[in-house]
């Protein structure tokens, strides 16, 4: 639990520039900041319903969290860098009421705009003109110049397009119609994103901050700290296993590096880390909490909107490429200590490796077992109880919280954090883990309401606050009086109730970049829908690629890294995804490879993230290097470099969905994980250049090859055996007849876009069941004729799936192709496993000798 130290919020704040003031002005802010977090609980909930009572609907939630957002911002952040810290000015406390004001106005004057929707009135084109210029200037305080700088790039682009240079120009927009479209309408700063902030992101920010408050933040660390302090190179260990713990929960790369870092960083320089590598260490981690279910800095929440597809879905597909890229920086930081020579930490001697697999296979085992005893007992207990089963399994809940509580309450209480303290022994793992096992409780709660009950992701996070919040309230008072022995003091509900007001303070004040950003980056959404400058970007990327598939991803890849930096998590995404994730889907069916939706959200996602990283704007970077007292660029070169792994992933999941697990079984889907695993290790030691001993330039390159082998067998097989066969595409229906079903024909159409230019473009036409080839059409949606020799588009039925995949009325068929029978891809698994063998045999000679 939090000692009165100087807290991480205030170590955030102070590496962003953010105002700590004094006296009256600082319960001002404090008092807002809570209301806010009061207010979103409550619209959360499912009080308003229940109570017939305060029900907002989207638009007017979205309003008043903008509100929130804006007049806190300009109480909180300074104009520049010479503005007093300590106190506020009148000019600002002004500016955040208008902009507050100009925000509301949606929420007050609701019900007329509702009324009369397209038909400007003065009042409302004179807030927009107040709005959004406060608006950007919210956002050059809170976020610093590079987002407010492109969206006014993009607001001057909706206006100017008559009169830019010929690829970029566009028909233009009115002034008024600009200032309506992104303030009075939900298609700009109102619009998707910032009702994600307002629905979802917020409470999954607050979660993090309560949680850190209960004091989860410190158990996590010591946690790592005893289970992996023993190894070479402990302490960086520790500091990849408990960013990946805190950086599930956090909405911020910057914040996940000071809240960690602080610790870890220290600690890794007493091992022999140099101040660049622990603060490189401390990014990569840190920055790849932002890739972990179930929040990725809450990208996941605005990839349920923007891909379509259930918030269970996102998890599932983005587990697995961030699971393996925490494996494989942890395998980065191995060999790092090897290189090093690094010794263990303490007298404690490691455990073979057969005890210690033995043990991680029971501990697995063992939380397996309970998990299923959980869910099949719920499952069983719900139907019984009927319509008590919410108070049944509360009263579940409450024997469990005090459980463990009497079992923390055996073990001595966590030491304070203090990195100067001389690095000699290490805590105990069994008493770590003993003394806050009841911080899973609401991690449980959280992913039960997820996963199990399938809750929207705002109402479980709900669920997970209100037991984050019994727990601060209580668990002072109970361990106090469950340590018979009176040898600590934990203190009284009273301190309880001091936690939760700073927690909730904290997590709104942790949401105030957040909430901004989101409105912010609406402005580019707004421009994108108003102008088409989408398409305008397509056209720019297959310019420059000249028509090749590998060259426009890393086109869009140094695209997603230069808009993504200076930006903050949510923002970067936005932006990206908006801009860049359309074009790789266009340019990509034209080239003849049809990439799901998620993988391409996924790539440009990625791509934004390591924004955060590389110099010379790398925003955790710089924070790390003020941590650790290094050079920041040098700081942000190592971690680019060993967070190589993580641009090489996005890649490799475009050409080879299965990393995804998309259209994957169980048994295979472990496969897998395994081989990919597996692969990135190998990735790992090639890109730094040891594995038993020091790589030979040739071992590094057999290495990288072997790990592309065996993320991408396919590209080889493709080589020994084209996986499609050519059926003329007058020979349509006959082919449907012949080829199985739930397998895919690929087709090769030409027609006019959605602006009357010739394109080409593939798609993958799946096969339904049925009798005949004509049968097969039918339910396909599909009618075609011959003319000229030419196989055209007759007909599509409306809602087919033929109408999904976009065909339409007088396209060409130009090619179909059929999937022919040949062994599995993964039989190229078995060369590349004989490669990595001989690379086994070489360097195990050299360090025999």
């Amino acid at each position: 639990m939090q000692d009165n130290q100087l807290s991480t919020e205030e170590l955030i704040a102070k590496d962003v520039g953010a105002r700590l003031p004094e006296g009256a002005m600082a319960k001002m802010i404090a008092g807002l900041a809570l209301l806010w977090s009061l207010f979103q609980l409550w619209i959360a909930s499912p009080l308003p319903f229940m109570l017939r009572f305060g029900v907002l609907n989207d638009t007017e939630t979205r309003s008043i969290h903008l509100a929130f957002a804006l007049l806190l911002a300009f109480l909180a952040y300074p104009a520049f860098k010479r503005s007093p810290r300590n106190r506020v000015p009148l000019t600002d406390i002004a500016l955040g009421l208008v902009a507050a004001a100009s925000a509301a106005y949606l929420f007050i004057f609701y019900e007329q705009l509702a009324n009369r929707p397209g038909n400007l009135t003065t009042a409302d084109l004179v807030t927009a003109c107040i709005g959004i210029p406060l608006l950007l200037e919210a956002t050059r305080r809170a976020l610093g110049p590079p987002l407010a700088v492109i969206a006014l790039i993009f607001i001057i682009y909706s206006l100017a397009g008559p009169y830019m240079p010929g690829l970029l120009a566009h028909r233009g927009v009115s002034f008024t119609a600009m200032a309506n479209h992104q303030w009075i309408t939900t298609e700009g700063v109102f619009g998707i994103a910032l009702g994600v902030s307002t629905s979802f992101v917020f409470l999954f920010v607050l979660f993090g901050a309560l949680l850190d408050r209960a004091g989860a933040g410190h158990y996590f660390i010591q946690l790592a700290f005893g289970l992996l302090g023993h190894m070479r190179g402990g302490p960086a260990k520790a500091a990849v296993v408990s960013s990946a713990l805190t950086g599930m929960i956090s909405g911020s790369s910057i914040a996940n590096v000071v809240t960690t870092g602080t610790f870890t960083i220290p600690m890794m320089k007493k091992v022999g880390f140099s101040k660049e590598k622990a603060g490189a260490v401390e990014v990569a981690s840190s920055v790849n909490g932002q890739i972990m279910p179930p929040v990725m800095g809450a990208a996941a929440f605005l990839m349920v909107e923007y891909v379509g597809i259930p918030y269970v879905e996102i998890i599932k597909h983005a587990f697995l490429p961030a699971t393996i890229s925490y494996i494989a920086l942890f395998y980065i930081v191995h060999l790092e200590a090897l290189k090093q020579n690094m010794q263990p930490i303490g007298s404690r001697q490691p455990k073979p490796w057969l005890r210690r697999l033995t043990g991680f296979a029971f501990g697995a085992a063992l939380i397996c077992g309970l998990s299923l005893a959980v869910y099949y007992g719920l499952g069983w207990l719900k139907p019984v109880l009927g319509d008590y089963a919410l108070p049944g399994i509360s009263v579940l809940l409450a024997l469990a919280y005090l459980a463990l509580l009497k079992v923390a309450a055996s073990n001595p209480p966590l030491a304070a954090e203090d990195p100067d303290k001389p690095l000699e022994e290490l805590p105990n793992t069994r008493a770590v883990l003993l003394s806050g096992l009841h911080f899973m409780l609401p991690v449980v709660v959280l992913v039960w309401c997820l996963m199990v009950e399938r809750l929207s992701p705002g109402l479980s996070a709900f669920w997970g606050t209100v037991m984050l919040v019994i727990i601060l309230l209580t668990q002072r008072p109970l361990l106090t009086w469950m340590r018979r022995d009176g040898s600590h003091q934990h203190g009284s509900f009273m301190d309880g109730v001091v936690d939760l007001r700073e927690g909730l303070i904290a997590g709104a004040r942790n949401m105030i970049g957040i909430g901004i950003a989101t409105a912010a980056a609406g402005i580019i959404v707004g421009a994108v829908s108003q102008t088409g400058v989408g398409l305008v970007l397509a056209d720019l990327v297959e310019m420059l690629s000249m028509g090749n598939l590998f060259l426009m991803l890393l086109l869009v890849a140094v695209f997603s890294l230069i808009l993504g930096m200076g930006l903050p998590t949510t923002a970067n995404y936005i932006v990206v995804s908006s801009l860049l994730a359309p074009v790789v889907v266009a340019l990509g069916q034209q080239n003849g490879l049809i990439v799901p939706l998620i993988a391409v959200h996924l790539f440009v996602f990625y791509f934004g993230i390591m924004a955060d990283v590389t110099p010379p704007v790398g925003l955790a970077s710089f924070a790390a290097a003020a941590v650790s007292k290094g050079d920041p660029i040098k700081t942000g070169i190592t971690a680019f470099y060993y967070s190589l792994r993580t641009a090489a992933l996005p890649f490799l999941f475009i050409f080879n969905t299965d990393l995804l697990l998309i259209d994957v079984g169980l048994w295979h889907g472990i496969l897998i994980f395994m081989v990919a695993t597996g692969a990135m290790l190998i990735f790992a030691a090639g890109t730094q250049g040891f594995f038993l001993v020091r790589n030979r330039w040739y071992e590094s390159v057999l290495l990288l090859l072997v790990a592309f082998t065996l993320f991408r067998p396919g590209f080889w097989m493709d080589m020994v055996h084209d996986p499609y066969r050519d059926i003329p595409p007058a020979q349509l229906t006959q082919a449907l007849e012949v080829v199985d079903e739930d397998s895919q024909l690929r087709l090769r159409i030409r027609g006019e876009d959605a602006v009357g230019d010739m394109r080409e473009f593939s798609l993958l036409l799946a096969v339904p069941d049925g009798a005949s080839g004509e049968e097969k059409l039918e339910k396909i949606g599909l009618m075609t004729y011959e003319q000229d020799g030419k196989v055209l588009v007759d007909n599509v039925t409306f809602g087919s799936p033929a109408a999904e995949l976009g065909l339409e009325f007088d396209q060409e068929i130009l090619a179909v192709r059929a999937p022919t029978d040949r062994v599995a891809k993964e039989w190229m698994w078995l060369p590349g496993l004989a490669l990595f063998g001989l690379v086994i045999w070489m360097q195990r000679r050299r360090r025999l000798r």
